[in-house]
């Protein structure tokens, strides 16, 4: 396992902010309040530590199938009117992050990146029925030969920042890493209605080895 690069900055903020808190609290603070801040902060810090953790996985790579972009748990699976990019119906299936989950995100197709829109927005809770249109997110459409698909970051009520790697024409390959998120949230897929789709309401994927949906 290791690290995430964009929690390098937040946990050497820590670490510094931390160290101050528990210098001042050892040297002017009563005994109890110096265990206090240690055991606070190296909570913190923990938490910290497993929220960018990047675990080592081995991905399949098969042609065909669409895999899950993020971990989490997929709590919405319906055939909706599209109007970022595509403008017709798509069966959208939407994975819910909690502050627990490994928040990077993976291509879940190969191919080439068609388009990127970051847009500024709201910070509702990850699972309100807006949060895909109000808040703050960011779209990619990832297209091969056989299919086009629309994948969403989505920003959450305790995420602040959508870090998305992606240009137009850069080359996608599957399981490739293409953003981050910090502090919980959400992504959506965009599919062709007709695509077959291999998940449930509530059930849990991993990012690049859960198969989505099959084409």
């Amino acid at each position: 396992m290791k690290l995430h690069k964009e929690g390098n900055a937040t946990l050497i903020i820590e670490v510094i902010t931390f160290s101050i808190l528990n210098y001042l609290a050892h040297t002017f603070g009563h005994e109890y309040l110096a265990y206090f801040t240690a055991i606070l902060t190296g909570f913190i810090f923990i938490i910290t530590l497993n929220f960018f953790r990047i675990p080592k996985r081995n991905y399949d790579r098969k042609d065909g199938v669409v895999y899950a972009p993020c971990d989490g748990k997929v709590v919405v699976i319906e055939e909706i009117t599209e109007t970022e990019y595509y403008k017709d119906k798509r069966l959208q299936v939407s994975i819910f992050m909690s502050p627990l989950n490994v928040h990077n995100q993976l291509y879940p197709i190969s191919g080439d990146v068609k388009y990127t829109k970051y847009h500024p927005g709201k910070f509702l809770v990850a699972w309100h029925p807006k949060a895909s249109t109000d808040n703050e997110r960011s779209t990619v459409v990832v297209e091969n030969d056989k299919i086009s698909i629309l994948f969403r970051q989505i920003a959450g009520a305790l995420a602040r920042r959508i870090v998305t790697y992606s240009k137009v024409n850069d080359k996608a390959n599957v399981a490739d890493e293409y953003g981050f998120i910090k502090f919980g949230s959400r992504v959506d897929l965009f599919v062709p209605v007709g695509t077959k789709i291999n998940v449930n309401l509530e059930e849990k994927v991993t990012a690049g080895k859960s198969i989505i949906a099959t084409y």
